[in-house]
């Protein structure tokens, strides 16, 4: 089969089969496979889309591993007592508990297995602070983990099949999160920004001269996993949409997919693993459980995450949990036909602040993208809807600071941006208040307070810069607080933000061994589920960086060992 074929690779003609287990969905389910394939079983994955990734290809790859061997060689001083007592106070009773313990009791296992499996290796990423540092068993000095920048090229000729990731440069600079926090801070600190730049930029640009592609973030990690999956030789068939879970009342044994117009049915002699992602870009789903103020497919999941996998377990009979949360992320506004620009670090760096239709702030700006949306949903829910968002600036902070992922400090605002009615630029603040359309006594009252408490390094408001996790991406040369100056040096900017999301994390009920349950709490027999076709394994709550794709690794490993222990 060539690299544009709908298989990969190549051993299984696309025809009715039988298989000990199938996989739906390309992204953490991958794990599934490769757990499943290594203890013995025959293994079909099937994706919708033409490529293999889904969300995690298109996310910035981190993986959020507490007490496991990654931190454990790092010398990270993590204890699973230290995991599981922060996961107990954060998720604080939203999720059972039975799904944090599963998490942590399998942790070790999935990493071990992964890299018997895959080319992977993996690092952690110190100082990434946990969400939620202040909690009992929180970690100002993180828990989260990367895989280092790995050569696309060993996929041969299947690397075209690798999904997109958000962000692609004009050529490759192999950027891990690690890496951005630094490249980020490159005019402001360039003994330590320009050595990751030239490194990276080295690397790439290197790697290429000798047939090399390097990726990191969600690129690199699912390219290590896509290959284990080629080496194992998983089959792959792509273009192929899950339309039917088959079963006999009790147990699903198999499905009937649409592979290119085609029916095809499969059956599972040990059960069906459902990664088929959330509901992303189904609004009437999202309308319907989340809240009707969202803008339609402004969400950064894979396009073709349209809630399949819930609905269809749905369908034979399975419970649904937290249908009202996302992984949310706040973004720049999309240019018209363009997708929602990522902005991660622009929150927390000082000079800036962010403010309603009203002129008014309303939240930490630097608190983590989970908790700033839940906090525009809870505003909604109160009453007090925020109809429109601003990130306001001045000159200082354009020229110090990359901005939206493309604009390096000192570049010009495009000027598509103000055509398209998402920037504006003011010399005065009375001025650039007018061009968003705020009330003008309103907002420079606001950016009166905001100057006059950041001038101290205070914000008793929202309390910025007090948590860990705020201060990861401030500006460590800004005293006494990383996260806030005041805004004097015009001329000013501001930028519309959006709410925009990872992924919607709520979705079908699971158990500690990811089996899909009932209303009654009842197994569903050959029905799994993992990464965000299942309710978040932590309920409300994001414990810190990675923790979405790390629990569908996870989970994907229980899974499979699961099925693997059917009769």
């Amino acid at each position: 089969m060539t690299a544009h074929s709908t298989t990969i690779p190549t051993g299984l003609e696309v025809a009715d089969t039988t298989v000990d287990l199938l996989v739906v969905g390309s992204g953490t389910g991958l794990a599934a496979a490769l757990a499943a394939r290594e203890l013995g079983l025959s293994v079909l994955v099937v994706e919708k889309s033409p490529y293999v990734g889904g969300s995690t290809a298109r996310s910035g790859g981190a993986l959020w591993l507490p007490a496991g061997p990654v931190l454990a060689e790092s010398g990270a001083g993590d204890s699973a007592d230290q995991a599981a007592m922060y996961l107990d106070a954060v998720v604080a009773g939203s999720a059972p508990p039975q799904r944090s313990s599963g998490f942590l009791n399998n942790l070790s296992a999935t990493v071990e297995m992964l890299r018997r499996t895959t080319p992977l290796r993996l690092f952690w990423a110190r100082d990434y602070s946990d969400y939620h540092p202040e909690q009992p068993g929180g970690r100002a000095a993180g828990r989260t983990c990367e895989c280092y920048p790995f050569d696309t090229a060993v996929l041969g000729a299947y690397r075209t099949r690798l999904r997109p990731g958000v962000l692609e440069a004009g050529f490759a600079i192999p950027t891990t999160g690690a890496d951005y926090r630094w490249m980020n801070l490159v005019t402001r600190m360039p003994r330590k920004g320009i050595p990751v730049f030239a490194k990276r930029i080295a690397q790439g640009l290197g790697g290429m001269a000798i047939g090399r592609r390097y990726a990191a973030g969600g690129q690199g990690l699912t390219a290590g996993l896509f290959a284990g999956v080629l080496r194992a030789g998983i089959p792959v068939w792509t273009q192929t949409r899950l339309t039917h879970l088959a079963g006999d009342g009790d147990r699903v044994t198999g499905a009937v997919i649409d592979h290119d117009g085609r029916e095809v049915t499969i059956t599972a002699r040990r059960g069906v693993v459902l990664a088929t992602g959330g509901f992303d870009h189904s609004m009437d789903m999202r309308w319907k459980f989340q809240s009707e103020s969202l803008g339609a497919n402004l969400s950064l999941g894979a396009d073709t995450n349209t809630g399949d996998g819930i609905r269809l377990g749905q369908e034979r009979g399975a419970d649904v949990d937290l249908m009202d949360q996302a992984w949310w992320f706040p973004a720049i506004a999309p240019l018209p036909g363009k997708a929602p620009a990522v902005m991660l670090a622009e929150r927390s760096l000082p000079g800036c602040l962010i403010v309603n239709q009203d002129g008014r702030r309303f939240a930490n700006e630097a608190s983590d993208y989970m908790s700033f949306g839940q906090r525009l949903l809870d505003l909604e829910r109160q009453g007090s809807r925020v109809e429109s968002m601003w990130i306001i600036f001045d000159q200082r902070y354009r020229n110090s600071y990359v901005f939206g992922a493309e604009l390096f400090p000192r570049m010009r605002v495009p000027q598509a941006w103000y055509d398209a009615g998402i920037a504006a630029r003011a010399d005065n603040l009375p001025d650039l208040g007018a061009r968003i359309g705020v009330p003008a006594p309103e907002f420079i009252r606001t950016m009166t307070q905001f100057n006059q408490a950041a001038s101290l390094g205070t914000d008793p408001e929202f309390g910025r810069g007090r948590s860990a996790y705020d201060r990861y991406y401030g500006d460590p040369t800004v005293k006494p607080n990383p996260n806030l100056r005041a805004l004097v040096d015009g001329p000013f900017y501001a930028v519309k933000m959006v709410l925009s999301d990872l992924g919607t994390c709520g979705g079908l009920k699971a158990d500690e061994r990811a089996r899909v349950l009932r209303e009654d709490g009842s197994v569903i027999a050959g029905l799994y589920a993992i990464g965000n076709t299942a309710a978040n394994a932590f309920g409300t709550c994001y414990p810190g960086a990675g923790a979405t794709i790390a629990q569908g690794l996870v989970y994907g490993y229980v899974a499979a060992r699961d099925a693997a222990s059917q009769p």
